[in-house]
């Protein structure tokens, strides 16, 4: 793993984790703003309505994916579920154009904006393959070798069918010109 990778991921992972932990200790505080986004998403994949319960199951995520990106572990499976996280965190958490103050209005848009660039940074973490090919790259290899394996199984089957009949046929011809 590169210096670059060592040092990223742990400062991108932070914030999770401190999130996460926060979301596990005060649940109420992050439940009213929540409420809204959890009364239209969960019905639709099946979630329980306990607005507290999926603010403790989101913390949980977070704590438990920005851990094993901070550490390097499946990094790519982290930092994507990092980001599915991210997204229904954000809508709940800071929508600007409801505030009026301006002020406040002016806040939730900069953290919106911080969100929108972490989601960012795990996008690029979750497609970062540490310079090894990746998984569609290696299907298509596979793919490529098991055609050209087939091709020379046909070249090899044509040449020995050819071979054979030729064979056949001088062995006909000798027994031919044995009994003349």
């Amino acid at each position: 793993m590169s210096v670059v990778r060592r040092i990223a991921r742990p400062l991108l992972a932070s914030t999770f984790v401190v999130s996460g932990v926060d979301q596990l200790k005060h649940p109420s505080s992050k439940s009213e703003k929540a409420r809204p986004v959890v009364e239209k998403v969960a019905p639709l994949l099946g979630l329980p309505d306990d607005t507290e319960l999926l603010v403790r199951a989101n913390g949980i995520v977070m704590v438990g994916a920005g851990t094993m990106l901070a550490l390097g572990r499946f990094p790519r499976v982290a930092a994507g579920v990092l980001a599915a996280s991210l997204v229904p965190t954000t809508v709940a958490a800071h929508r600007y154009w409801q505030e009026e103050d301006p002020e406040v209005r002016a806040q939730q848009r900069t953290h919106l904006l911080k969100n929108l660039g972490l989601l960012g940074g795990l996008l690029l973490a979750a497609v970062d393959t540490e310079g090894r090919p990746g998984l569609a790259y290696r299907a298509h290899l596979a793919s490529e070798s098991v055609h050209r394996a087939a091709r020379t199984t046909r070249r090899e089957a044509r040449h020995l069918a050819h071979s054979a009949t030729t064979e056949a046929k001088l062995k006909a011809a000798q027994a031919q010109h044995a009994f003349s």
